[in-house]
């Protein structure tokens, strides 16, 4: 990436156009789908449900009309259905032809089979309850969260003599970051990189980075560097990419102790996080019970409205008036309670453009998972801040771009790692990590991070069994196993390749004995970069009586699917077999520091050494493990 930064103006104009770019290129292909693609297809991509149930329908505490979906069949595939996300409903012509409805609806709340939407009027709520139809739900295209984010570039390029100008200028243009002096804070609890991490976010005027690398601990100093600024501040704004990212953090400031208003519905359902939400918190105020009899009131008064006279209807309309200003009343004292009492605000980057944070101001915003987060979303909340904390490690999972040119544009270089390359006095790194053997940390540390990390002695060692190896790569040249392509997003599969992976994890299963591994609990990890890999894996998986005793323990999944978790042992199967040395997307060195990182004890490669080390970072890798390990 160039070193010599554009003018910030000109960087956001590029930003813009690259967004537009993603922009169209997303509505073409949502458009493409929705016409081409078969029912089937979306259900097995996750995409949608069908058929589903709809059950109650209701006004929820915030006066939305809203209804409960079941989905009744394939209830195991994975599915992209979160918070905020709007949806189509659709059914099906006797010609088998996909009829959609139209209504746009939103998901206020997801789990594994149910759902709960918030509809845009009555009218869609009789749509859906027409009988005798078999109906589905689908993902629509997010206009909202593109909208947020032009809207935010351009305000950051319109800004002038005020707080926004001064960030744009410092994280885009030359301004150096400020800090102020402060005696050191000392926390005996973290080690001397985390506690300089904590240090730097109080010293911060401007702008701090928390480089976390894999198992170093950043969510434990970011939650510490929280928790120090709110006895400095009296509140906070904490944002994350993904719907996850943001529970995650929010349940441990619970557990220290710390009041969270969650914007936005937890995509894990435990009481915990549910309480911290601010649909909860508004139902459970003591005002609430009057404000929810006041919109019944005006409800059913609407419904007679129709049928009463010229003077009956005057009369109902001056009392509407007079319950609407009561009801906007206890509203906003309601409101000014939950946010007067929270000392963190907590949401997704979009979420962060929510009206009810229309006019908010945060002396602190903290933005984890920052490197996978589109530059423009960071903008939307940033606008609310007069200093950011960014925390992620930019050679983990960049944000996912669809559009090929835009990425190669720069879409996919983040805010982040703008600042880190050209602000490096900003940066912390967190050094000593606390997941893996020393020797599968070695090869990423070299790699990645100028061979800095450091394992905790506490696992510098660790194994599963005596006399193993940490790391093993079986090379599957020589022995005749193909790649075959699949379709553009399910990509490539090697089922050779995935037969011999099972066969190995039998192995190792009967090596640690399987009474050990269920009363240890010990668990496996299957990646492949390749979504059919995956698919194929899973379904021999199921098959298998063999490791059925152990279908708990075996997570399979993608390396995105990976990102921020960890298992006992790992199986990579890495796909590419091929006379040309073609490796596709495995040319993403970041996908595989996720996959070999999730590693505690014991990592398995997979993959054919004569397609894969044309390229220096494989051939470097399948070096290393030969030199201090054995190659199978």
């Amino acid at each position: 990436m160039n070193n010599n930064p554009k003018s910030p103006t000109a960087d956001l104009q590029q930003q813009q156009l690259l967004l537009r770019m993603e922009y169209e290129y997303e509505k073409e292909e949502f458009k493409r789908q929705t016409e081409t693609m078969g029912i089937a297809r979306k259900v097995k991509r996750g995409l949608c449900w069908y058929p589903v149930s709809p059950g109650r329908s209701y006004y929820n505490s915030l006066n939305q009309l809203v209804i409960d979906i079941t989905r009744t069949e394939n209830k195991e595939i994975e599915h992209s259905f979160e918070f905020g996300r709007p949806v189509c409903f659709f059914h099906q012509s006797l010609e088998g032809k996909m009829k959609y409805m139209n209504f746009i609806a939103t998901v206020s709340y997801a789990d594994e089979e149910r759902m709960v939407v918030v509809l845009p009027g009555a009218g869609a709520l009789a749509e859906l309850q027409t009988p005798n139809i078999l109906i589905g739900v689908q993902l629509y295209f997010d206009e909202t969260s593109y909208r947020a984010m032009f809207e935010a570039l351009e305000d950051v390029i319109r800004a002038k003599g005020n707080r926004l100008a001064e960030l744009r200028d410092t994280f885009l243009g030359t301004q150096k970051p400020r800090f102020r002096e402060l005696y050191p804070v000392r926390f005996p609890w973290l080690n001397n990189t985390q506690e300089a991490a904590v240090n730097k976010v109080l010293c911060t005027r401007d702008v701090s980075i928390v480089h976390g690398p894999p198992g170093t601990g950043k969510t434990t100093t970011l939650v510490e560097a929280i928790y120090e600024t709110l006895h400095r501040e009296p509140q906070v704004l904490v944002c994350a990419q993904s719907n996850t990212a943001v529970d995650w953090i929010c349940e441990k400031l619970v557990d220290r102790g710390v009041t969270v208003l969650r914007i936005g519905n937890p995509t894990r359902v435990n009481d915990k996080m549910l309480s911290s939400t601010y649909e909860r918190r508004f139902e459970s105020h003591p005002a609430y019970p009057e404000l929810w009899s006041i919109r019944k009131s005006i409800r059913e008064m609407n419904g007679r409205m129709r049928r009463g006279s010229y003077t009956e209807r005057e009369g109902m309309r001056n009392r509407m008036n007079r319950l609407r200003d009561r009801a906007t009343e206890l509203e906003i004292l309601i409101n000014a309670d939950l946010f007067d009492s929270a000392r963190v605000i907590a949401s997704t980057l979009v979420s962060s453009n929510h009206r009810l944070l229309n006019g908010r101001r945060f002396p602190t915003l903290f933005i984890d998972e920052a490197a996978q987060a589109l530059e423009a979303a960071c903008w939307i909340a940033i606008r609310k801040a007069d200093r950011v904390i960014l925390a992620g490690d930019h050679c983990q999972l960049p944000p996912t771009i669809k559009c090929i040119e835009a990425a190669r544009g720069g879409l996919e270089h983040t805010l982040m790692e703008k600042i880190v390359q050209q602000k490096p006095s900003a940066v912390s790194l967190l050094k000593v990590q606390y997941r893996m053997h020393e020797a599968i940390m070695q090869f990423p540390s070299d790699w990645f991070y100028h061979g800095e990390l450091e394992a905790a002695p506490e696992v510098r060692h660790r194994g599963i069994l005596d006399f193993d190896t940490p790391m093993n790569w079986i090379d599957t040249s020589g022995m005749d196993f193909h790649e075959e392509f699949v379709g553009e997003s399910f990509g490539r599969i090697n089922k050779e390749e995935a037969n011999l992976l099972l066969q190995e994890l039998e192995t190792y299963i009967n090596r640690i004995g399987k009474e050990r591994i269920l009363e240890e609990r010990i668990d496996f990890g299957l990646i492949s970069p390749y979504k059919a890999q995956v698919q194929y894996l899973k379904s021999k998986i199921k098959g298998s009586s063999f490791l059925r005793p152990f279908r708990s323990l075996i997570t399979v999944n993608t390396v995105d699917g990976f990102q921020g978790q960890e298992r006992d042992v790992i199986f990579i199967s890495l796909v590419r077999a091929n006379e040309d040395g073609q490796i596709g997307f495995l040319n993403d060195l970041r996908r595989m520091n996720v996959a070999i990182t999730r590693a505690r004890m014991k990592l398995v490669i997979l993959g054919d050494a004569a397609t894969l080390t044309r390229h220096p970072f494989y051939k470097r890798l399948m070096s290393f493990i030969k030199k201090q390990f054995i190659i199978g």
